[in-house]
């Protein structure tokens, strides 16, 4: 083979190498991210429930949480 194609060569692995990592940090973001926001989601929807039990029900949480609001 000659220098050249050995460059080409070369130049190709490397190229695809780069693309591929970055696909993988990508890929690996969106996950934690994705995971992030299922555990948010599930904490608000805990506490969303307890806020309900320590009221009485959903219509008394929103009584109380309209008097918390208005100041009454």
């Amino acid at each position: 083979m000659s220098e050249t194609t050995n460059n080409i060569a070369k130049d190709r692995t490397s190229a695809k190498t780069n693309v591929d990592a970055k696909a993988e940090v990508t890929r690996g973001a969106l996950l934690s991210m994705g995971a992030v926001g299922a555990v948010v989601s599930i904490w608000s929807v805990a506490s969303l429930i307890g806020g309900m039990v320590a009221s009485g029900g959903p219509i008394a949480l929103v009584k109380a949480w309209f008097g918390a609001v208005t100041g009454q």
